[in-house]
């Protein structure tokens, strides 16, 4: 009976990662095509850069808005509602998209998409906390992560081949139908909680969890409070330059390098493909030559990215092989660090009890640097005439800064004021 039990549980979990990994790599396809069909709306809508940031901002910041209600409705709701009501707004958003030709109608909806979408992340979490023991997350998450670089890739080379073959609304019309399938994939194989299906949650066995050094509900020190405060703005830094080049880079492919609106889609993904290579590395090597302690391996990868964006900074304006090659470079340097910082990272910081508090906290802080690049980067297109070196600027100064914060909770972790 124990033996049928266990089968039962085990397809269960192979079950549940099948649906979480699918609904957050669909909900890339309901994300990423309003990044690679900007230049296109400013070509048939008349937006133009600042416009594009505008309607980019509206998104991120609703997006931010999502994520931390999602933390209250989720616990009403479970995961499986979370994800079907945020799929199914975000599913209805695109399809608005696709025949919508006002800026206050976009700007709405996208706003409205943002919200649907900061469901994604912990719908998922929420749900895979059920299923697996926290002795068993490490190495789970690191399989499942794999979901937002595919689905980032997918997604990107999906809308631009739309963009390309039938035009604009087409790529946000082509993104529903994607998550429409998968929606239904977890209306049907994913239960809400495991007893709904007969099974006990795994995420009660630390709740007996006690130490006598506790201070305040999570059992947090000062020092750990300051480091997930700094861990916050680290990841303000990597979310800034990520949905740099994941919102602008086709559109300067296609303005200042000339490339066709789909080729530039194709070309951008080069950033996502060289980040799952290094996802994998850092979490190899922090494992097994870092014995578990990241922020060495963190601070060396982001010093590496600043010296990406320095070469996209000398020679990239101007050169798109050179571009090119930054961009993949950066990607690698980049993606290893988000995953340390904003998962294991936040377990190992913030202790069993205070895990997700800390994620939560970490990711939150993370989400307004996009709303900053997106700004930024929009203004200082339109006010330097395109020219893609005051840009380049910015990112070099966040990718430094980055590093230094990350060499200073290096600094921490040695003096042993960090568990990083």
């Amino acid at each position: 009976m124990q033996n049928k039990l266990t089968q039962s549980f085990r397809t269960w979990q192979i079950k549940i990662l099948t649906a979480t990994w699918l609904s957050y790599a669909g909900y890339y396809f309901c994300r990423k095509a309003f990044y690679v069909v900007k230049s296109a709306l400013s070509e048939s809508l008349g937006f133009n850069a600042i416009d594009l940031a505008h309607l980019g901002t509206a998104y991120l910041v609703f997006y931010m808005v999502g994520q931390y209600s999602s933390a209250f409705f989720g616990r009403k709701l479970g995961p499986k509602r979370l994800l079907l009501v945020g799929m199914g707004i975000s599913i209805l958003c695109n399809v608005i998209f696709s025949s919508a030709n006002g800026f206050w109608t976009i700007a709405l909806f996208l706003a409205l998409n943002g919200l649907a979408q900061g469901t994604g992340w912990p719908g998922c979490i929420g749900s895979l906390a059920y299923w697996f023991k926290r002795e068993q997350r490490g190495s789970i998450l690191g399989l499942w992560s794999t979901c937002y670089q595919v689905g980032s890739v997918a997604a990107t080379s999906f809308a631009a081949y739309l963009l390309g073959q039938m035009g604009w609304r087409w790529s946000f019309f082509g993104a529903s139908l994607v998550l429409l399938a998968v929606w239904f994939v977890v209306l049907f194989i994913h239960p809400n909680r495991p007893d709904d299906v007969g099974h006990k949650m795994v995420a009660e066995d630390d709740d007996n969890e006690t130490s006598g050094e506790e201070n305040g509900a999570l059992g947090w020190t000062s020092d750990v409070v300051k480091t997930i405060v700094i861990m916050g703005l680290i990841y303000f830094c990597i979310k800034f330059l990520r949905y740099a080049l994941w919102s602008w880079a086709p559109f300067f492919l296609n303005k200042n390098f000339q490339l066709a609106g789909d080729d530039a889609g194709y070309l951008s993904t080069v950033f996502d493909l060289a980040g799952f290579a290094g996802v994998i590395f850092a979490g190899f090597i922090s494992d097994r030559l870092f014995k578990g302690r990241r922020s060495m391996i963190t601070f060396l990868m982001l010093t590496f990215m600043a010296l990406s964006f320095f070469l996209m900074y000398f020679r990239g304006a101007t050169s798109l092989f050179y571009f090119t090659i930054s961009m993949g470079c950066a990607g690698f340097m980049l993606y290893g660090p988000d995953s340390l910082i904003s998962g294991v990272g936040a377990i190992d910081v913030g202790s069993k009890r205070g895990a997700l508090v800390a994620a939560g906290l970490i990711n939150g802080t993370g989400s307004i640097g996009p709303i900053f690049q997106e700004e930024i980067i929009g203004w200082l297109y339109e006010k330097n005439n395109h020219d893609l070196v005051p840009i380049f600027t910015v990112m070099v100064a966040v990718a430094a800064l980055s590093a230094f914060l990350t060499f200073y909770l290096w600094l921490k972790s040695r003096a042993g004021k960090a568990k990083l």
